[in-house]
């Protein structure tokens, strides 16, 4: 079998940990991600991720990671058949083949051009799903994406690798160019960035990580009409109980009303356009914002 040959760097380097994680997650007898065209995707790689320092807890907590934005992401496809994704970062992971989403569903995985480079060596084309070669900063980036549809945006892992005054302006951008949509995004407070620097494949890759949010209601004063609807929490999603035993899904529970320990990081949802923000009742332990 041809292995590909792998040369990425940086930020864009952690995406292979990220994969392997979810592989390795595969070959579990529990897997949480059942992530197959991840564990076939690693087998076709030439390259040595003993040097990412993943550990076997990492696998776990990928799957749980991407598992509970499936879950999100396929709630806001089930009402909104007809929307357009924007997979801000998207790395090498294989969200698109899991989710499978229908044809009316514009689907964007965007990144920069070396990891999309391999993306296309890796993974069969799909009808519906784009592949974007850019800086999810570029001031261009949605210059070719229509913006006459309600907008999902997906940007796991992603926030910490960028300026804040970049991601805002990012934010900025989607809000004006399409007239609804939700964001969904990882959070992680100024500790929690502190500890991702020092994270094993972050470490490795050189990668620089910057953005932390602390409070997340600056980017509702820093982003017009971007409004806060939850800090979601990963084992809240529904069906990820069954991952945790009784007495983690009780410590979870605690650490989650703990705001210095939530803020490490966390998800988070936010909203804009004209449609009401209403939730799923399981998607958070902390009740919806009043108005």
């Amino acid at each position: 079998m041809h292995l590909e040959q792998v040369d990425l760097t940086g930020a864009q380097q952690t995406a292979l940990a990220t994969l392997y994680g979810k592989a390795m997650d595969f070959e579990k007898k529990d897997s949480v991600l059942q992530d197959r065209k991840a564990h076939e995707a690693v087998q076709r790689l030439d390259y040595d991720f003993a040097k990412l320092r993943t550990r076997g807890t990492d696998y776990t907590a990928l799957g749980v990671r991407a598992k509970a934005y499936d879950t999100w992401v396929r709630e806001y496809l089930d009402d909104h058949p007809g929307c357009t994704v924007l997979h801000l970062g998207c790395g090498l992971d294989t969200r698109v083949y899991r989710i499978d989403p229908p044809p009316s569903v514009r689907w964007y995985d965007i990144d920069m051009p070396d990891v999309i480079a391999l993306r296309r060596r890796l993974f069969p084309q799909r009808d519906g799903a784009h592949l974007v070669a850019c800086s999810v900063t570029d001031p261009h980036l949605l210059d070719d994406i229509a913006g006459d549809t309600t907008v999902l945006v997906i940007a796991e892992g992603l926030t910490p690798y960028l300026h804040a005054v970049d991601g805002l302006a990012m934010l900025r951008r989607i809000t004006e160019h399409f007239p609804s949509g939700e964001m969904l995004f990882d959070g992680y407070g100024r500790w929690g960035v502190w500890l991702l620097q020092r994270y094993g494949c972050v470490k490795v890759s050189g990668a620089q990580v910057h953005w932390h949010i602390d409070d997340p209601r600056e980017i509702e004063r820093a982003v017009p009409g971007l409004h806060l609807d939850r800090e979601l929490w990963y084992p809240s999603a529904p069906g990820m109980e069954r991952h945790y035993s009784r007495l983690s899904r009780w410590l979870l529970r605690a650490v989650y009303h703990i705001t210095p320990l939530r803020r490490l990081g966390r998800p988070l949802r936010f909203r804009f356009g004209t449609f009401p923000l209403a939730c799923s009742e399981h998607d958070t332990l902390v009740p919806p914002r009043t108005r």
